[in-house]
């Protein structure tokens, strides 16, 4: 079935996982109370709010969804019962993807035997966890499909590197960075695009290999920015840093669908998808997390360098036809056009911190965005 034949009960299932820093209102500095914060917001969320690796982070998940509307409705949801039940507790939630004031290095780790056994592996690894993504997951049951499906992804994942870019500081001070947290994360020994991969035994014969290797705790500790999901029959995609806003969560989950529906088609006709250099890949990882959209990427098959808009605009034409088919062309476009007009969260969190030189601006202006429920380019103003 092509694009456009699709049903709507053929369009994949999406669910969304985004992940906050807690902080106090004094600073706006990170501290260890995401526990407290979770135990209130589960009395709204139930099992969609749990914790992370370190003390300073709260998780929330939605339930699939297809339409995208509905996935924005429960990202806003739980956006605004994390941030209830840290007011409660005299604290704040934020999206930012690492944090902008405190002592963050090196983080409280949440207790556990399989936190402990993670410390043993990879120790000072651990010292920078204090960072926040976005993970999209879109419904492929047929494991050997996924894969297929996540070779033509990878060479996507720069573009939605620089299209995310929200974590320019780390340690009190601007890093250069429109992504911190990209580069932080690329340090980790299965973080990072995965390998082209051939079939579902091909992956899992790699992750017995990793495990041997004594890479990895567990299945659940496979980080790769592409990955077939551990729980869920799905396809992950985790390279992202979690937006400033639901809006744009949501935005980016409709984006990944509608490139894995084409990248789907791609795979019925027989195409394995392209095999960019690994060389490629690491620059063009390494331009997008410096400038974001800001500045210009590397196009990973032929190694030109071409502004970050450019690229991310031939990503949506790509996905124009399956972004049509699932009713999410607009918002899709309509974000991409106020990203090149307004800046990535990275540029905003700047410009936060430009009008009066004070980084607890910035910790201000990011609560106030995690908070927004309306598309940005509806805002009477920007940030």
């Amino acid at each position: 079935m092509t694009t456009g034949q699709r049903s709507a009960s053929s369009i994949p299932l999406l669910g969304v996982e985004e992940e906050f820093l807690v902080v106090d209102t004094d600073r706006g500095a990170v501290v260890p109370e995401a526990s407290t914060v979770i135990d209130s917001a589960r009395l709204t969320l139930g099992a969609r709010v749990g914790g992370e690796i370190t003390k300073f982070q709260v998780e929330t998940r939605t339930d699939p969804c297809r339409s995208v509307d509905d996935l924005r409705a429960q990202l806003v949801e739980g956006r605004a019962a994390v941030q209830a039940a840290a007011r409660s507790a005299g604290l704040r939630a934020i999206a930012s993807g690492s944090p902008v004031l405190g002592c963050a290095v090196p983080p409280p780790i949440t207790e556990g035997p399989r936190q402990d056994r993670g410390t043993a592996t990879f120790r000072g690894l651990h010292d920078e966890l204090a960072i926040c993504a976005v993970h999209v997951h879109v419904e492929e049951p047929d494991r050997d499909r996924a894969v297929l499906i996540g070779n033509h992804l990878r060479q996507h994942l720069p573009v939605f590197v620089a299209l995310t870019a929200n974590s320019p500081y780390w340690a009190e001070r601007d890093t250069g960075y429109a992504s911190w947290r990209t580069v932080t994360w690329g340090r980790w020994p299965v973080a990072g695009p995965p390998p082209f991969l051939r079939s579902a035994r091909q992956y899992d014969d790699h992750v017995a290999m990793l495990l041997d290797a004594g890479a990895l705790v567990d299945h659940g500790t496979i980080f790769w920015d592409l990955r077939l999901s551990i729980n869920h029959p799905t396809l992950e995609v985790r390279v992202a840093d979690v937006p400033l806003t639901a809006v744009e969560s949501a935005a980016l989950a409709a984006l990944v669908r509608a490139l894995a529906i084409a990248a789907g088609e791609a795979v019925d006709r027989g195409d394995e998808g392209p095999q960019p250099t690994a060389e490629l890949m690491r620059l063009a990882y390494w331009r997008a997390a410096r400038d974001g959209m800001g500045g210009h990427g590397v196009d990973v098959i032929t190694g030109r360098l071409l502004p970050a808009a450019t690229l991310a605009e031939r990503l949506v034409a790509l996905a124009r036809p399956a972004l049509d088919a699932a009713g999410d062309r607009e918002p899709v476009e309509s974000w991409l056009g106020w990203l090149v007009t307004n800046g990535d969260g990275a540029t905003r969190q700047r410009a936060a911190a430009a009008r009066r030189g004070r980084l607890t601006d910035v910790v201000d202006e990011i609560a106030a965005q995690t908070a927004s429920k309306r598309p940005m380019y509806e805002e009477s103003t920007t940030a």
